[in-house]
């Protein structure tokens, strides 16, 4: 068997990837049997053999998700040693449930298109959307770097070239694979697939109980491989990737009680470790009451039914058939839109040209969640809903778009196409925890930062356990342009404090 298979071969697809998140970390003691047995699936997947661990590292990444694979990378590519330890079964974790796409200002897509956008325009945006709270340090440094970005996933094989807009955003700045495609497993792949290349090692089923200091500079960690003793392993940095807390019902119910009984969105193994391993070295944490719903969720399974097919056309109508929102304002407000109706649900009403441009919704579509109808009446009579109501709202929001005026609910954006061409289709959806914005406290080195304000050497964090940047509420698009922009920041600041020992 070659040490390194292609790990392309085991990303899973954005979506599918939930079903692959269900199964949990080894976490009782292994016979000498079973340690083999997982060693060897691990080693036909494409992960490093735990036999392959070594004593030290230059840098080790706690996280195998999109921030930490790009972190990886970047440390790589400044010539260094980096390991990459992933808690659950699989790499990808929340990114691989990612949906609507990457959000990026300038970029050379937008250009080749048409589209006129600035980072200025970028920053103002997210900072409305955040309510004026977000640290604006970070949001200049992340729009300021956001095209970058794009041109980096580019050079790497990951092309995201096709253009949609999220709620909040005034023009198409969301980027998504060519064929219009949820981002999370194209990009999970193209990442796999790069670090592969470079042949970093990425052990799963590790789990990082603590990570060591001497003398106020970070020097290693303590992991746990397959459920085997845990082992002391030195590094000359750390970099912690790992995720919110979306999925942890005991922080929910400590900082946000009013949520912890919503349906998550989050992979399983999203529940705060690496905000807890930071914490106990004196990092910095704030905004951990600040959690986002998101307002299109299916319930049954908390599968997110990405914003594209809101940025691509649909609307939302009530129990009645008759539009409640604008259905591309922020998050926070349409779930509050939302919450607001008798049942706390709605229908995303959509027609067969937003599903041809949203490829997403074939995913949904074999999930069962997507109802259809030949005509308007048809899909009203499936969804048990008014037909001439669901008739008018339709009809009234074709003649919004014709004259580029949506009087009832002042909708600007996604206005480019009629629901006119059959079949008809619905969603059922309401509202789930999807985000977490409150987390550690880093400055724009993705420096960890104590309750001074000062740096922990050697400390780096980056992606979603990163709190401030979004502010109390994120915007569409942005969770994917932060873990890439900060996942390299974070792997090229590492080197260089290596470097510099």
């Amino acid at each position: 068997m070659k040490k390194w298979l292609s790990i392309s071969l085991l990303a899973c697809s954005a979506l599918l990837l939930t079903a692959c998140n269900s199964g949990k970390s080894t976490q009782t003691k292994s016979t000498t049997t079973q340690s083999s047995q997982v060693t060897s699936s691990a080693s036909k997947n494409g992960y490093t053999d735990p036999k392959e661990l070594k004593d030290s590292y230059d840098v080790i990444i706690v996280g195998a998700g999109g921030a930490g694979m790009t972190a990886a990378i970047e440390a790589k590519d400044a010539g260094l040693n980096p390991v990459i330890f992933e808690k659950m079964p699989v790499a990808g974790g929340n990114t691989s449930k990612s949906s609507s796409g990457m959000n990026a200002a300038g970029s050379k897509f937008q250009k080749a298109q048409g589209i006129n956008d600035t980072t200025d325009a970028f920053y103002e945006e997210t900072l409305k959307g955040g309510k004026g709270t977000n640290d604006k340090e970070l949001l200049r440094y992340f729009v300021d770097h956001s095209a970058e970005a794009i041109d980096w996933l580019d050079q790497n094989g990951i092309k995201l070239d096709n253009l949609t807009i999220t709620g909040g955003m005034s023009v198409k700045r969301t980027h998504r694979p060519t064929d219009g495609s949820a981002i999370g497993g194209y990009l999970v792949k193209g990442l796999e697939r790069n670090v592969a290349e470079r042949k970093i090692p990425i052990f799963v089923n590790a789990d990082v109980k603590d990570i060591h200091t001497d003398n106020g500079v970070v020097d290693g960690v303590k992991v746990q491989i397959q459920g085997e003793k845990a082992k002391n392993i030195k590094a000359k940095a750390v970099i912690v990737t790992t995720g919110g807390y979306g999925a942890s019902k005991e922080i929910l119910a400590k900082y946000r009680p009013d949520l912890k009984d919503y349906v998550t969105t989050n992979s399983k193994g999203t529940t705060g470790d690496g905000i807890a391993l930071v914490e106990k070295l004196g990092g910095q944490i704030i905004d951990m009451d600040k959690v986002q719903i998101h307002p299109t969720v299916n319930q049954e399974k908390g599968i997110l039914i990405g914003e594209a097919v809101r940025g691509e056309g649909a609307i939302l109508v009530d129990d009645e058939g008759n539009r409640f929102v604008n259905e591309m304002d922020t998050r926070d407000k349409v779930s509050a839109a939302i919450n607001a109706l008798p049942k706390k649900r709605a229908y995303l009403i959509f027609d067969q040209g937003v599903r041809s441009r949203a490829t997403a919704i074939e995913f949904y579509a074999k999930q069962g969640y997507v109802k259809e109808g030949k005509t308007v009446a048809d899909l009203a009579k499936t969804i048990k809903v008014p037909k001439a109501n669901l008739e008018k709202a339709v009809a009234n929001w074709n003649k919004a778009v014709e004259s580029k005026q949506d009087s009832e609910f002042n909708r600007t954006t996604a206005m480019e196409h009629t629901l006119s061409t059959p079949n008809y289709y619905a969603i059922q959806i309401a509202p789930g925890v999807h985000y977490s914005m409150g987390g550690v406290k880093i400055n724009t080195n993705t420096e960890v930062l104590n309750k001074d304000n000062q740096p922990i050497k050697g400390l780096y964090v980056a992606g979603e356990l990163v709190g401030g940047l979004h502010g109390d509420n994120r915007i569409g698009g942005n969770s994917v342009a932060d873990i890439v922009i900060f996942g390299r920041q974070a792997g090229q600041q590492a080197a260089a404090f290596v470097k510099a020992q």
